[in-house]
């Protein structure tokens, strides 16, 4: 892995150029100062980080070949279906903790930052545990399906952010503010230090991206092990999160049907992963299955809408 990443030198570096540069003009020109991000804009930087990873994807295909073409966006699309369950954390968590919309993009983007250090560690460790160790292919394979049928049972909204182990660990070593002040996550009183629930919140979304990394990671190396296809497909589907957030946040309960699809993808990497030594699924016949699962659970959604309590 290490000499394939060597011989790919100047792609990684350009691209992480390319992360850093798009990082300090979200924070550092256009988000400069808080302020609540409405759907219009949140749609308009959706489009963007959609339009710059199609972008990229071209030159994937261009440069690196037809199959490392298709793995990024099979492996784009997976990341970014998968990442909505990651929306409905953001919204409990901004709704338990009362965060003022002004707030929540400053949370989001080093919540985001965050996530992209994590990701990578989790990629590189995945991709050399396979190399190394074929067979965890194979516990890999398994733990995608189990936990695709679990999530049939699962509900995010009933998690209790209070419980975490990580945040309940932290309020053990460092006091909390019982308020928030302003977009700050730590200040000073009577000298002493203090975080802010508003850290208290970062920390929560920090520690369920690990949760969901444990899924998605493995379901990505499933359509491809190259490391370089693995993270920036990862990394474009994590960057757009944010603006997804805002663009999608009102909309979200219209997608009920959504987390049944989440459900079969899941399963059916898992199965490729399972059966690759026995069968190799074309790129193009995967990626297919997986956008026609999507598509056809939002036609369900829309056409059979939740029935209101009475």
């Amino acid at each position: 892995m290490l000499a394939m990443i060597l011989e790919q030198w100047p792609l990684w570096l350009g691209f992480i150029l390319f992360v850093f540069l798009m990082l300090a003009l979200d924070l550092g020109v256009f988000h400069k100062h808080s302020h609540e991000v409405k759907v219009k804009e949140a749609m308009v930087w959706s489009g963007v980080w959609i339009a710059l990873a199609l972008i990229f994807n071209i030159g994937v295909y261009f440069f690196l070949g037809h199959d490392k073409g298709v793995q990024f966006l099979t492996g784009y699309v997976i990341e970014k279906s998968l990442s909505v369950d990651n929306l409905f954390v953001f919204v409990m968590v901004f709704s338990f903790f009362k965060v003022p919309a002004i707030f929540q993009h400053r949370i989001l983007f080093w919540g985001i930052l965050g996530a992209l250090v994590l990701r990578a560690i989790f990629i590189f460790s995945g991709v050399a545990l396979i190399n190394k160790f074929h067979w965890i292919i194979y516990v890999f394979g398994v733990f995608l399906i189990y936990t695709g049928i679990k999530m049939l049972s699962h509900k995010d909204k009933d998690m209790d952010p209070t419980k975490n182990p990580v945040v309940k660990l932290f309020k053990r070593f460092m006091p909390v503010t019982e308020k928030m002040h302003n977009e700050h996550f730590f200040v000073r009183q009577n000298g002493k230090l203090f975080a802010t629930p508003l850290f208290l919140v970062l920390i929560f979304i920090e520690t369920t991206d690990v949760i969901f990394a444990v899924d998605s990671i493995p379901a990505i190396l499933a359509v491809s092990r190259d490391p370089f296809i693995v993270f920036t497909s990862n990394v474009f589907a994590i960057l757009g999160l944010r603006s997804l957030y805002f663009a999608l946040a009102a909309f979200m309960d219209s997608f009920h049907y959504l987390s049944y699809a989440l459900c079969a993808i899941l399963v059916f990497v898992g199965t490729k992963m399972l059966i690759s030594d026995f069968y190799h699924f074309n790129p193009l016949l995967s990626l297919s299955i997986i956008v026609g699962t999507l598509i056809l659970s939002v036609v369900l959604s829309r056409l059979y809408p939740p029935q209101k309590e009475n």
